[in-house]
């Protein structure tokens, strides 16, 4: 299962609000979807990176369930 509590600690480190995230092209249902570690699309994951500034690794995780 991927799960993304990287990107809220991520998120939260770095000082960027989900109110950005919204304004810059990430959708109120793909954030949702985030919080609740169900599937998004490689689309959404990558304006993520360039948004954040960052790589896959550090924003979401691969954990066996």
């Amino acid at each position: 299962m991927i799960i993304y509590d990287k990107l809220w600690a991520y998120m939260k480190k770095n000082e960027v609000s989900q109110y950005k995230l919204l304004h810059s092209g990430i959708s109120n249902s793909s954030l949702d979807r985030l919080k609740k570690n169900q599937p998004v699309s490689v689309d959404t994951i990558n304006k993520l990176c360039i948004i954040l500034g960052c790589q896959v690794e550090d924003i979401m995780e691969f954990v066996e369930e």
